[in-house]
């Protein structure tokens, strides 16, 4: 098994690399990232970019390419929804169809953990993922996170709740 994973910050180059990896995994991706849709345009890619390498510069989020070992780009991860004022974020993570088993989103969310603990005031990481999507609460429990639970109803997928498994990743002291 592959485990050799990198990640780096999300950069504008990334756009067709970023389109054609949602692209090819949209049947995968659709039902818990509703932006990976059926009409998902290299334009959506772009914008997302801009609007990542701007939140990166003012602290609001962190997006990351993930790599696998030849340097192809397999997917993303990233802290979102921070919340400064109880110094928590949530942590998510994709990746694309033909690199799934591999353990490379484990990595990433391994590498993220350390990454958000070093260098930011963070001190609470929180995966929430519907209970239906079985391949990110496996990659949540074997990066190490703790299940904390379901939150009934935690969340909104295409137009119909979810209930959500909630893990976190605490930094030690």
């Amino acid at each position: 098994m592959n485990t050799r994973a990198t990640i780096r910050f999300v950069e504008e180059a990334d756009a067709e690399a970023l389109f054609e990896a949602a692209r090819s995994s949209r049947a995968e991706l659709a039902p818990w990232m509703p932006w990976c849709h059926a009409d998902y345009c290299i334009e959506e890619s772009r914008q997302w970019l801009t609007q990542e390498v701007a939140r990166r510069v003012d602290g609001s989020g962190y997006a990351f390419a993930i790599l696998d070992a030849a340097g192809a780009y397999c997917g993303g991860c990233g802290l979102n929804a921070i919340d400064r004022a109880n110094r928590r974020a949530n942590l998510g993570y994709w990746v694309r169809t033909s690199h799934r088993g591999q353990g490379l989103a484990t990595e990433a969310v391994r590498q993220l953990s350390a990454w958000a603990f070093e260098h930011t005031d963070l001190i609470r990481l929180e995966i929430v993922a519907s209970i239906e999507n079985v391949a990110s609460i496996r990659v949540a429990d074997k990066a190490g996170a703790v299940r904390e639970g379901i939150a009934r109803s935690r969340i909104m997928l295409h137009g119909r709740e979810h209930d959500a498994a909630v893990f976190s990743i605490v930094r030690e002291p």
